[in-house]
């Protein structure tokens, strides 16, 4: 049975982003794209009032927190923040162990732009890294619990936002999974016999169409933000070629066929006019002595951008800088350079070590300091005239605002970051252009420039009617909230390193109490048992001795100073005791072993003449206690560990100690030490002077391809997201005007589970080589059928029964194939079927084989055919006759009972 719940991105939401799905297939659950929302959007878009389930993303967090310990498996299918952007937080700090698959460039790709958002977000907002308080969800959680969740109260973190560390970000993307385009996996554990293969998406470097395979369910696509088009830097999506046959074969008719449809009601202009309106808007403005400002992620889709710019900069021969404001942008494209086999379009693995002249060469050009680039990727890569910023400080410092230049800055919803600081100065110069390449997501900044452009359209002209609108000039006041770190100064730094200084020095009183404490237990360690012991044994001996010599003196009972002093110890280990006064005796007492605790006295009935006998203790064995478990005594590695570095060092030499010194000094002096510093949030008030343009770069597949793709995948069931009321209606509209669609189309909402089929139960056998031999197997789709007979057996060493021929005792039937078609004919005719026999060693039974047979009787024909090797073959529609001739044919037949 498998069991759909949207987590997010579910249809008729009001943010459609981000995309999250939990699909179960039987006992496994699988967790389909783990997107984040955007967490800065603009305050006037929701209701806020600094509560944290008032955000819109709290009920989507709190189901996945909820079912992330559950989930056997996770499928990355995009790497941008849409589709992975929460998988390192969930992964730290919500327990979503599960393995991960995605592509090579989805991994690196997801990682960059997650940093990129981190990074972004701590260096603005202080962000709550606790998050400790919420309870630990069960182990157990069924997905009628998951759905529940969803209509709970969610108790998200005291901030709201769930922004990983950049340690966690590495580690969670570190143990991802990466595969290759169609190669298939064959998962194990509680996965086995389920196999995913990814496939060519489009639309973003790696972006991947999830084929799943169960040998329970069937076969299931999932398949998201696709794009047919071939683009500058990528291909178009492998399930739908027009020049290769149309849809791909190993994707064509699944059981169940998940997509999206939120352009479902778009007509996407043309690519020519698209980027002609981009290349001439740029081309006007910088030519006018403005500048423009493209808001952008430092992911997939900045690469089209760049590409675009790049070709248009060289056929122009422009000298405008090209700004690129990010802390990753390089550290994506050197990756793109070494990724060149998952690149095409225009740019193509071809191009590899040849220049825009088509010269192979590997002279370093002018100005290019980036060692590597010569040995990764390929020219068209190079970028020559983009430049890379870490913040506007430093943007402005090399070029002034007066300057022509086109800035692409990060991120795109313009919720954060150097992009939304350049803006609050940018749109108040006049001329200056604002660039939309995307819509942005709902209840962002971006978003709001988005619709305020787009109403300003006339209702042909509009984003979705398949024209390119016109340049607006923006006009009035807006408000914005500026969230920045500012360095402490005065008596808040004052009052900051005083408070630094005494937590100082209290960390290292503890851990010079711990080391102290450390060095005490590892001194008693390193004592034998009789170090260890002789000492206090001896001195309780003595303490005891001496009490009882008092007690026979019977009348001092006070310690003189100097009266008495320890006992010296001889070279046969003899203790000599007693007083020391002068004229007295000494005493020689000699022991063969130490004593330890009191000495006790014995009263005998026969009195002594020296008064009461001392009987000593025997065998006074002190056992030292030492921490066990059940392997044994614990080993503390820590001290050991501790005792090779002092080994190590004593080991090392003067001049090698003095040269790390050295040069831990310098890193320590090299090291950027950010100065103290606080969050402080500030209202500003810009007064829009700038022009505001959209042009539609997402690359992705409009209505027309998505209504024409779709009835060609024909799949049995299909189950709509990510997609607006009205443009999930259109789709199923046009579908079910196609007689060959299936009518079974879901498009669930939030939380709503869909439940497809019938939970099955599944059994492994083994089956034997004897009995393989004597398969006859027959290939469906992507599998082998076959049918068989045997015995099941199961043996001791085994885990997994094994199915074997039937053996002797078993009723072997068998039958004399020596028919006459002649006696059949007869046995028919008795019965009132007519046959007639055309030659050949055919015979042709019912409707067939009158003469004054209709059209509408010829239905009702079966034909009897006898083959050269005494076989029968029966060969006909599904009707009465067939199965009256079948029984007459088995009547025929001499049984054989072995």
């Amino acid at each position: 049975m498998i069991t759909f719940t949207p987590l997010s991105g579910a249809v008729g939401e009001s943010q459609t982003c981000p995309l999250a799905y939990l699909l179960q297939l039987d006992d496994v659950r699988v967790l389909l794209d783990c997107g984040s929302p955007d967490w800065s959007p603009e305050e006037r878009a929701f209701k806020s009032d600094n509560d944290p389930a008032s955000f819109p993303w709290a009920a989507y967090c709190d189901a996945l927190r909820q079912c992330a310990p559950t989930v056997d498996l996770v499928l990355l299918s995009h790497g941008d923040l849409a589709h992975s952007g929460l998988y390192a937080y969930a992964y730290a700090r919500w327990g979503l162990k599960a393995p991960a698959y995605s592509t090579i460039p989805v991994q690196a790709m997801a990682r960059i732009v997650t940093l990129e958002d981190v990074e972004g977000l701590r260096d603005e907002q202080d962000i709550d890294d606790s998050d400790q308080h919420h309870a630990e969800p069960s182990e157990h959680l069924n997905l009628a619990e998951t759905q529940s969740a969803l209509d709970k109260d969610p108790t998200p973190s005291s901030s709201g936002r769930y922004v990983a560390a950049v340690q966690e970000v590495h580690e969670a993307y570190d143990s991802v999974n990466t595969l290759r385009y169609s190669q298939p996996t064959h998962l194990q554990g509680k996965c086995q016999g389920i196999t995913i293969i990814p496939f060519s998406a489009g639309h973003s470097l790696g972006g991947t169409i999830w084929k799943i395979r169960s040998p329970s369910v069937g076969t299931i696509v999932y398949a998201v933000n696709m794009n047919h088009m071939k683009e500058r830097h990528l291909d178009g999506t492998v399930l739908f070629r027009p020049n290769a046959g149309g849809i791909f074969e190993p994707l064509a008719r699944p059981d169940l066929f998940i997509t999206d449809a939120d352009r479902a009601n778009v007509t996407t202009p043309r690519r020519k006019d698209r980027d002609a309106a981009l290349i001439d808007t740029i081309s006007a403005t910088l030519s006018s002595r403005s500048s423009l400002l493209l808001p952008c992620d430092a992911g997939p889709r900045l690469l089209e951008l760049l590409v675009l710019l790049d070709q248009h900069w060289r056929y122009a021969d422009f000298r405008y800088p090209i700004c690129l404001l990010s802390r990753n942008g390089r550290e994506m494209l050197t990756f793109v350079r070494s990724m060149m086999e998952w690149v095409g379009g225009t740019v193509s693995k071809e191009d590899v070590g040849v220049d825009s002249s088509g010269k192979t060469g590997t002279k370093r050009r002018r100005g290019d300091d980036d060692a590597e680039d010569e040995a990764l990727g390929a020219f068209a890569l190079r970028f020559r005239y983009l430049e890379f910023f870490l913040n506007p400080q430093s943007l402005m410092h090399t070029y002034s605002s007066k300057e022509p230049k086109i800035i692409l800055a990060v991120p795109a919803s313009l919720s954060h970051g150097p992009c939304r600081s350049l803006f609050a100065d940018f749109a108040a110069v006049p001329d200056n252009v604002v660039l939309l390449t995307g819509r942005g997501e709902e209840g962002t900044l971006a978003r709001l420039l988005f619709d305020r452009w787009n109403n300003s359209q006339r209702d042909t002209d509009k984003w979705d009617k398949g024209k390119i609108g016109s340049n607006v000039m923006m006009d009035g006041v807006l408000q914005l909230k500026m969230n920045s770190k500012v360095p402490l100064q005065g008596a808040e730094l004052e009052a900051y390193l005083a408070k630094e200084r005494a937590a100082k020095e209290k960390e290292a009183a503890h851990q010079a109490a711990i080391v102290r404490n450390q060095r005490v237990l590892e001194a008693d360690e390193d004592e034998s048992d009789e170090e260890s012991d002789s000492d206090s044994e001896e001195e309780e001996v003595e303490r005891a001795l001496d009490d009882d010599d008092d007690e026979m003196d019977g009348s001092d009972h006070s310690v003189r100073p100097g009266r008495r002093r320890k006992h010296d110890k001889t070279e046969d280990n003899a203790d000599w005791g007693g007083d020391m006064d002068d004229g007295l005796t000494k005493t020689l007492l000699s022991f063969d072993i130490y004593l330890k605790g009191n000495v006790s006295k014995s009263m005998s009935f026969f009195k002594s003449a020296d008064g009461p006998t001392h009987r000593f203790r025997m065998f006074p064995y002190v056992e030292k206690k030492r921490r066990v478990d059940e392997y044994g005594e614990t080993i503390d590695v820590g001290m050991w560990l501790r005792k090779g570095k002092v080994f190590e060092d004593d080991a090392e030499t003067e001049e090698v100690k003095e040269a790390k010194r050295k040069q831990a000094e310098e890193e320590d002096k090299n090291a950027v030490r950010e100065p103290p510093s606080k969050f402080v949030s500030s209202e500003i008030e810009i007064q829009l002077a700038c022009r505001l343009l959209f042009v539609d770069m997402e690359g992705l597949s409009d209505g027309r391809a998505i209504k024409a793709i779709v009835p060609q995948v024909n799949p049995r069931k299909m189950i709509i997201v990510h997609a607006p009321t009205a443009a999930a209606r259109t789709l199923i509209e046009s579908c079910g005007q196609i007689r060959s669609m299936t009518r079974d189309i879901y498009a669930p909402s939030m939380g709503e589970s869909i439940q497809i089929g019938q939970h099955t139960n599944t059994f492994s056998i083994s089956i034997s080589d004897e009995l393989l031999s004597t398969l006859k197997m027959s290939r469906f789709e992507d599998n082998e059928v076959g049918y068989v007979t045997g015995r099941v057996t199961n043996h001791f060493s085994l885990n997994i029964p094994i199915l074997e021929p039937a053996g002797s005792s078993a009723s072997a039937e068998a039958t004399n194939a020596r028919l006459k078609l002649t006696a059949l004919k007869a046995r028919l005719a008795s019965i009132g079927v007519p046959a007639e026999l055309i030659g050949e060693g055919v015979l042709v039974c019912g409707a067939g084989a009158r003469r004054d047979q209709t059209l509408n009787n010829i239905d009702e024909t079966v034909a009897v055919r006898k083959t050269g090797r005494g076989k029968v073959e029966l060969e006909g529609n599904v009707s009465d006759v067939y199965y009256i001739v079948r029984r007459e044919i088995y009547g025929l037949h001499a049984l054989i009972a072995a």
